[in-house]
């Protein structure tokens, strides 16, 4: 693994388990934990459910510039340039789930 992957990894997971969940329940997110968030992000970055187009572990098995894209996405959120419960939803749809 190259030392930019690794840096890469370290965003996606400063993130999603740090940053995220630490101001979910301030800005009235639907969800606050890790694996949620990832979720989301990661599914609105490939369009559709990432299992669909990612081997598991997504954080290992994912193109740079998709993890690239889902950083990116969640930065968003936090600068509230984002939506994230429309977001939610969508990822929910594309699983089915409802998301209403």
């Amino acid at each position: 693994m190259t030392k930019a992957r690794k840096m890469l990894e370290a965003k996606w997971f400063e993130l999603t388990r740090s940053m995220m969940p630490a101001i979910a329940k301030e800005r009235d997110w639907p969800v606050r934990f890790d694996h949620c968030f990832q979720r989301i992000l990661l599914d609105n970055a490939c369009g559709g459910p990432w299992r669909e187009q990612i081997e598991a572990p997504a954080y290992a098995n994912a193109s740079d510039a998709l993890l690239h894209d889902a950083i990116d996405l969640g930065r968003r959120a936090i600068a509230g340039e984002a939506d994230l419960a429309q977001l939610n939803r969508q990822s929910l749809e594309w699983r089915g789930k409802g998301g209403n």
